[in-house]
């Protein structure tokens, strides 16, 4: 039996940004927010989700002059640093995750190891790209930091997927951020993930590099 699909990589990635684009409701968004919905519906195959992106005002400003600058970009998950172009970055992401310390950090405070991970990002905070993807209690850790005087991200991609807590996360950053004075991208409900996360940040780096769908 004959199988006929397209296999060269770039008329699929081609075909795949014209698909979206007709499927994918776009209006009113920055040409920098397009990039970063594309690539979030790209990544789920679902246009529909569109609707759930949330950009707080100078969101992608700040994140590409932070990229540009080469500033730290934290993870919540090796998943979510692997999911990151490493060609259009310097320095690799960061993730505490699997730190020696963080298992006896998380058991010592009863929380995850993803909340206790976080007590290893504080020297990198301040002006970084944050990207969660996988956990819900990173997030809500990372609120309760700036709330109390933690240094300020540049921006915060915030997209954990899950059933317990994760739209309620996400949620909390949205009607927050003004106050808290953050810049912020994230995904409303329950869908997100490491590849929606590492693919919005991929998004923005390409924007740097002048790569436009």
């Amino acid at each position: 039996m004959a199988f006929h699909f397209e296999a060269d990589p770039k008329l699929i990635e081609q075909d795949s940004f014209r698909q979206i684009r007709e499927l994918t409701q776009l209006n009113g968004l920055s040409k920098a927010q397009q990039q970063v919905v594309m690539r979030i519906v790209h990544s789920v195959g679902l246009p529909e989700v569109a609707k759930q992106v949330r950009f707080s005002e100078h969101a992608c400003d700040k994140a590409r002059a932070a990229l540009q600058h080469n500033n730290a970009i934290l993870c919540d998950a090796e998943m979510v640093k692997q999911g990151i172009t490493k060609r259009m970055i310097k320095q690799p992401p960061l993730c505490f995750l699997n730190d020696a310390q963080v298992p006896a950090l998380a058991k010592e405070r009863g929380e995850t190891r993803s909340m206790a991970a976080l007590q290893l990002w504080s020297d990198h905070l301040k002006d970084s790209v944050v990207v969660i993807g996988n956990a819900p209690t990173a997030l809500f850790r990372l609120l309760e930091m700036i709330e109390q005087g933690a240094p300020k991200p540049a921006v915060i991609i915030g997209m954990p997927v899950g059933f317990v807590g994760a739209a309620e996360s996400k949620q909390a950053l949205w009607d927050n951020h003004k106050r808290l004075g953050i810049e912020c991208i994230t995904l409303l409900g329950r869908q997100g993930g490491s590849a929606v996360s590492s693919a919005s940040c991929n998004a923005l780096l390409r924007c740097n590099q002048g790569e436009w769908y």
